[in-house]
């Protein structure tokens, strides 16, 4: 039985519908396959490449499945090393743990949250076969430092940009800067499809392979183009492609990138602007960057002054039907991070941040009224 939602409660995300998402879903009903990499895969697959300027955008059923197949192209394995940061979601490692590898953390930075590029050649062995930076908040990590450093040591370079599309680093799209870039349209993100990820692949050399192992590790994208006669298994791979209703839907949140990004950007500023009252009292700590100019408003988030409060506050603010969360569990302080992977730096700058972080209600059409009432607990948990 179809329980309808509350009403009266704040979620901290809400899926929308922005413009021909339905219509797009029926056409490719009345197009007459649901398979996938047909008309509307093919649509999603020209815009990103012509909005990030990648060589080849692959669409996936999720982000995670993005970064599987980055770990099976950069043939990560048993004794290799893949640098990343301990703050993120367990995708990240998840991919190359799944390969054999070992995924050495290694701290943030404070005034971003992003991978502390100063820390990252420390980190690095004689096993490290990759470096996986993680936008966060769709705020770019120093892309220059780390690619240099990946040129230097002749290693990959792989981005998760899960949260960073429309972000750019110095003119260039996110995702599109590494050898590979994955991206995600989880519900939780800007532009959504329920569920659903592409791979940027930005190096020439991976590409064909890269279409091989998204396709059950088949030549079948070589064979309808006409370059093979023969249809069969020439490598190892997977069911990484969604089905043409996920790319349908993509395809109408694409068309509207600018304006959902444009939308949750002056969200985030709003916030921030609301918020600093209290900050200048010392009882919150805002982002120290502007999330609203230097990422893509992907999310709203302050550190409180410790453990104890941030959980006092989140009871406040569910008690008073706002869906606030904390972030991440650092994966290096996780029973699988500590049985799969190992530190690479000390984490001082991840423990005080996953202790303190708090992340408000942010999506597409939340409007100010909803916005004032959830900055109001807010006020109301700090007041003198």
């Amino acid at each position: 039985m179809f329980d309808p939602p509350d009403l009266d409660m704040i979620p901290f995300g809400r899926p929308f519908i922005v413009g021909k998402e339905l219509y797009y879903m029926a056409k490719a009903v009345e197009l007459g396959s649901l398979a996938g990499d047909q008309a509307f895969t093919k649509l999603c697959h020209r815009w990103l490449e012509e909005h990030t300027g990648s060589r080849r955008a692959l669409l996936t059923h999720s982000c995670t499945a993005a970064l599987e197949m980055a770990a099976i192209l950069t043939e990560v394995g048993p004794g290799d090393e893949v640098i990343m940061p301990s703050y993120t979601f367990v995708s990240t490692a998840n991919a190359f743990v799944l390969r054999g590898a070992t995924p050495v953390f290694v701290d943030i930075r404070r005034d971003t949250l992003n991978l502390d590029e100063n820390l990252v050649a420390a980190a690095i062995s004689d096993r490290t076969r990759a470096i996986v930076p993680v936008h966060y908040a769709g705020v770019p990590c120093e892309m220059d430092v780390l690619a240099q450093l990946a040129e230097d040591r002749k290693l990959w370079l792989i981005e998760d940009a899960a949260q960073a599309l429309q972000s750019e680093w110095k003119g260039r799209a996110l995702g599109s800067i590494g050898h590979l870039g994955c991206l995600s349209f989880h519900e939780t993100k800007n532009v959504i499809a329920g569920e659903g990820g592409a791979l940027l692949v930005n190096d020439e050399r991976l590409i064909e392979r890269a279409e091989i192992i998204r396709e059950k590790g088949t030549n079948r994208s070589q064979f309808f183009r006409g370059q093979t006669d023969k249809y069969t298994w020439v490598d190892i791979g997977s069911s990484y492609l969604p089905g043409e209703l996920i790319a349908a839907f993509l395809y109408a949140q694409l068309e509207h990138a600018d304006f959902i990004t444009a939308q949750r950007r002056a969200t985030v500023k709003r916030y921030q602007a609301l918020l600093q009252p209290i900050a200048a009292t010392g009882r919150i700590e805002l982002p120290a960057i502007p999330l609203s100019e230097h990422g893509n408003g992907h999310m709203f988030y302050f550190l409180a002054q410790d453990l104890e409060q941030r959980s006092d506050l989140l009871q406040r603010l569910r008690a008073a039907g706002v869906g606030a969360v904390f972030h991440y569990v650092p994966l290096h302080s996780s029973p699988a991070g500590r049985r799969y992977g190992r530190a690479g730096s000390p984490m001082p700058v991840t423990d005080f941040v996953a202790d303190r972080l708090v992340r408000l209600p942010l999506y597409h059409g939340m409007t100010q009224a909803e916005q004032d009432r959830v900055v109001e607990v807010v006020f109301d948990f700090y007041k003198p």
